[in-house]
């Protein structure tokens, strides 16, 4: 299989990252969480989206609802 040098770089990227925690992914997250919090950029926080917000609630909106519905 061809070497692939910018894969090989991320992975080095990755694995000098993980190093740096202890190999704590968790760790790792966190920490990043705290310096995005501490930039004071904003950070997107998008909404769970519900069946009633997509119309999908609707009774035969989709496709399997609507066979189980008829079903009924």
């Amino acid at each position: 299989m061809p070497r692939n040098p910018i894969l090989e770089e991320i992975y080095a990227a990755r694995d000098k990252l993980l190093a740096d925690c202890h190999g704590d992914l968790h760790a790792y997250v966190e920490e990043a969480r705290r310096r995005a919090l501490a930039s004071g950029r904003p950070i997107a926080t998008p909404k769970q989206r519900t069946k009633r917000c997509t119309g999908a609630a609707d009774l035969g909106a989709s496709k399997i609802e609507g066979e189980f519905a008829a079903a009924r």
